[in-house]
């Protein structure tokens, strides 16, 4: 089989999912009208924030990632977001299929805290596939990998990985804390006998004398 092109049309949440999850949908091109009979593909996503522009209330909230902003045209690089897997079924020529994005609101990861800290617009994205492609030819299976080189580039909208967030975690995320530190979150928020989480923060960074 000659090379195989893939390429992003879109992307929306998934509203059937268990956890937070995106959907690539891709169109995948066999050149020639060749059959394929199944597909193993995997497909490493990056995030590309060098190619687009950042309001001042961006720029602050992406200071832990990339420093202050006159530092930017070094420390703005490309970074991995997820590795994703998936099958697709037998077609001829060309097919579109799903491709799951399983996403996280743990702000210990980089592309968690990024995402999070983008008020609206677009959010470019580049998918490097791998994995192998299986077909019939002269009566026998075979088997071959997908080119290296292989790849699709991707505006993702703001909103649609916002919706996917909220339609599990609506205006809230998650901090990973150590058992040490959620003990005496605990023993504070009983001693001065706070309702919930939200008062115990906000309580700790009224003292700290933050707005």
């Amino acid at each position: 089989m000659t090379e195989l092109s893939i390429s992003v049309l879109g992307s929306q949440p998934d509203p059937y999912a268990a956890v937070p999850t995106l959907l690539l949908r891709l169109r995948i091109e066999a050149p020639e009208g060749e059959p394929v009979h199944a597909m193993v593909l995997k497909a490493q996503i990056r995030i590309e924030p060098q190619r687009r522009r950042y309001s001042a209330e961006e720029e602050a909230r992406l200071v832990e990632l990339f420093g202050e902003a006159p530092r930017w045209g070094e420390t703005l690089r490309p970074f991995l977001w997820t590795h994703v897997t998936t099958t697709v079924a037998e077609f001829t020529g060309h097919t579109e299929v799903d491709l799951p994005v399983p996403c996280t609101y743990d702000f210990d990861v980089a592309a968690a805290k990024y995402l999070h800290s983008i008020g609206d617009g677009e959010i470019p994205i580049v998918v490097l596939f791998s994995g192998t492609v299986f077909s019939y030819r002269d009566g026998g299976l075979v088997v071959q990998p997908i080119a290296w080189h292989v790849e699709a580039e991707h505006l993702l909208p703001v909103h649609v990985w916002r919706s996917t967030m909220d339609a599990f975690f609506p205006n809230s995320g998650w901090i990973r804390l150590r058992t040490e530190t959620i003990d005496a979150l605990t023993r504070f928020k009983a001693d001065r006998a706070l309702v919930s989480w939200e008062d115990t923060v906000e309580l700790l960074l009224k003292e700290a004398g933050e707005p």
